[in-house]
């Protein structure tokens, strides 16, 4: 739904992008050995290197993406002197590589680890849209990192039923087919995947999750400790947003600025004279103004922008409110359902240009 947001001519990237991501996620439940997860993981590596080397396979997401880069390139022309960024390879392979590091459910030791893998997964699918506007912003992928970091967070919390008490296995799987055998599936035991040390202050034990569910005694406090820093996240993306909006700074550093994959050109300041948001942040006419002035105007045109990649904030903070609501508890049947508010909720955000 919230690919109405965005752009007609970003959509296929976007669903490229996310359709790649969901095949990253099939894989752990789709092969139940090791070798086989390993396998099917480096065939999408390289299918993305394939892919960005102009020979993609032949299947859906691969030459949809060929198509989506075929397209960039074009757009980008002989004469432009400030081509549009193409999408980051490095970023597709981050994403593959943080998969499948924790595709066996494994508990992430501290909260941080958490906001790693949430930034390496849920930020990445941000920034690669962002890409696909294109837009190359240090401040719109500041705030899609602590959106990214909110999401991924809350998206651990909503599979923590799924995967203390997972489903029986697949059957039909044609895993064996492929070198595994049903007597060497992974046995589908439960898994609690919040971080060892919120669970340690909570004096929380995985065995008691796994055999007393919502009643295990300290899940409701690891649960709001987790929820908490992913309610701070939306906090802080939402605080930058307004500061933006209203002229000023973000108001704190990039902390991945310099490192791969995080680097950032400013783009020359001639090339936003005459360039003025009007109030509901349409552009419009006007001068140029100081280099502050510039650098601010230059701001709220990339984050108006990029507001439409910003949206999956909207559900996440849904999501959160209804957790706080039912007194953090991550079993209750709600959470696992859609918000019937999401399409009105998600129109005013976009409206307002606030999450």
């Amino acid at each position: 739904m919230l690919t109405t947001f965005l752009p007609p001519r970003t959509r296929p990237a976007y669903l490229a992008i996310r359709a790649f991501n969901i095949e990253l996620t099939r894989i752990p439940d789709a092969s139940p050995s090791a070798p086989v997860r390993s396998m099917r993981y480096q065939f999408w590596r390289d299918t993305i290197t394939s892919t960005f080397a102009h020979k993609p396979v032949a299947q859906p997401i691969p030459v949809l993406l060929s198509s989506v880069l075929s397209s960039h390139q074009n757009d980008q022309g002989p004469k432009s002197h400030n081509p549009p960024p193409a999408l980051s390879k490095s970023r597709f392979l981050r994403l593959i590589t943080t998969r499948e590091k924790y595709s066996t459910n494994a508990p992430y030791p501290t909260l941080t680890s958490l906001e790693s893998y949430a930034e390496n997964t849920y930020s990445t699918l941000h920034y690669l849209t962002l890409s696909a506007l294109p837009l190359h912003s240090l401040t719109a992928d500041h705030i899609a990192s602590h959106i990214g970091k909110a999401a991924g967070i809350v998206a651990v919390l909503r599979g923590i039923p799924l995967l203390a008490f997972p489903p029986p296995p697949n059957h039909h799987s044609n895993s064996s087919a492929l070198g595994g055998t049903l007597g060497t599936r992974r046995v589908h035991q439960g898994a609690v995947t919040l971080p060892l040390d919120i669970m340690a202050e909570c004096d929380l034990k995985e065995e008691d999750v796994l055999r007393y569910g919502a009643d295990a005694p300290g899940l409701k406090d690891a649960v709001f400790k987790v929820a908490t820093r992913a309610s701070d996240h939306l906090i802080t993306a939402r605080q930058m947003l307004k500061n933006v909006q209203r002229g000023g700074d973000v108001g704190h550093g990039f902390e991945h600025e310099g490192e791969e994959g995080y680097d950032y050109h400013l783009l020359e300041d001639n090339d936003y004279d005459g360039v003025q948001l009007n109030e509901d942040g349409a552009f419009g006419g006007g001068g140029g103004g100081d280099d502050g002035g510039k650098k601010s105007e230059r701001q709220k045109m990339e984050v108006e922008k990029a507001f439409g990649v910003f949206m999956p904030a909207v559900p996440t903070a849904l999501w959160l409110q209804r957790l706080e609501k039912g007194d953090f508890d991550v079993f209750r049947e709600d959470l696992r359902t859609r918000d019937w508010r999401l399409p009105w909720k998600a129109w005013v955000a976009y409206r307002r240009r606030m999450f």
